[in-house]
This record gives C-alpha cells, sequence and structure tokens, in this order.
C-alpha cells in the first residue's frame, strides 16, 4: 500500500461511516469512522518514507497499530497536533473523542449519541480531525 490508496481508504471509511450513521447502522458508523483516522494517519507515515529507503525494522513494526495516538507520533505531527489543539478547544475536544476510538470496538455495540459525536469530530468541515491531518 502506498499514501494515495491509504488517502482513498480514508476518503472511503468516512463516507461509509455516513451512510451507515444515515441508515441508523450507528456500530458500523463508528466502527469505520475511526479507521478513517487510522488510514490519514497511515498516509503521513507513508509520506515520511523515501522510494529506496530501508525503513527500521522497529518503526515499521510500530506502524502496524490501530492506536491513533501512537500513529500521531510516527508521523511526526504530535508536536503540531500539541501546538493545535492549544490554540483550538474545539479542535482538542474532537480529538479527545477520536483517541478513545480502537478496533476493538466491532465488538461492541454504538448508539447514536456516540457514533454521530465520533463522526463529527471527525468530519467536521472547519476543526475535524480528518481535515486536520
Amino acid at each position: 500500500m502506498n499514501r494515495t490508496d491509504f488517502q482513498l481508504l480514508a476518503d472511503i471509511r468516512i463516507a461509509e461511516a455516513k451512510a451507515l450513521l444515515d441508515q441508523g447502522m450507528f456500530a458500523g458508523a463508528y466502527y469505520l469512522a475511526g479507521y478513517s483516522v487510522e488510514f490519514a494517519l497511515k498516509a503521513c507515515i507513508a509520506k515520511l518514507t523515501n522510494q529506496y529507503d530501508f525503513p527500521e525494522k522497529r518503526f515499521v513494526l510500530d506502524c502496524y497499530t490501530h492506536d491513533v495516538e501512537k500513529l500521531l507520533a510516527l508521523a511526526g505531527i504530535d508536536k503540531q497536533f500539541e501546538s493545535d489543539a492549544k490554540a483550538s478547544p474545539t479542535f482538542f475536544q474532537f480529538w479527545q473523542v477520536v483517541k478513545e476510538w480502537d478496533e476493538s470496538c466491532r465488538f461492541e455495540i454504538k448508539v447514536q449519541n456516540e457514533a454521530q459525536s465520533l463522526y463529527d469530530a471527525i468530519a467536521d468541515p472547519t476543526k475535524g480531525v480528518l481535515l486536520w491531518i
């Protein structure tokens, strides 16, 4: 997979999440919305990789995670995140919602307000996490 693939998947997953949310399928909407952030962060990580460089094994293994906070750091944008989160309370609050997502939510029942809150935190057109990434 390359950066473009991850960017496309991020867009697809948030669109799928919206479709499920609109159909009242809240658990699926929540699950897929979180993946949009994971894929967007992995696109940032892919951007760090030079074509002919051989990456460090530990770095590569660390990238195989669903933890969005770890991916934020691996992408090298954590310092910018800290600055922007301090400057925007709304963005900071959105991140607080997003960072609670993990792939194990596939085993959980989610209600409308949980799915809507996560979707809004990710897809908000002015302060959303996906826009920021």
